[in-house]
């Protein structure tokens, strides 16, 4: 039973071994010179406007943390909608149940107003 995962190893010990050698040819062939221009932070060619050392509101992380919640939850609307004629009633008034409990929940997000981004 166990011969049937040779291959399976040979490709993780390819990989290991591939991802090391990825690892020590950059470094041997990266240019050590480094100069004034290759330290400063990059924003798409354009002059930096303010330091890099200044802090980011908070909003921003809490609306991209409420954008990774509610697309983790459309992650589950997947195997409901690929199931859908097996669950029958049960599953269609369960999705309803969770879709209830997201709305409620993005109502809620709406009215504490956590959607502000700047200054609206």
């Amino acid at each position: 039973m166990l011969s049937y995962y040779w291959f399976i190893f040979l490709i993780l010990i390819i990989s290991i071994l591939l991802g090391i050698f990825i690892l020590i040819f950059s470094k041997l062939i990266h240019p050590k010179k480094k100069t004034g221009e290759k330290l400063l932070p990059y924003e798409c060619g354009v002059d930096p406007e303010t330091k890099t050392e200044d802090r980011y509101s908070i909003r921003y992380y809490l609306i991209a943390l409420l954008f990774i919640i509610f697309e983790v939850e459309t992650v589950f609307l997947f195997p409901w909608a690929v199931l859908y004629e097996k669950l029958a009633l049960f599953g269609f008034i369960e999705m309803f149940i969770f879709l209830g409990i997201l709305i409620v929940g993005y109502f809620y997000i709406w009215k504490t107003g956590a959607l502000k981004y700047g200054g609206e």
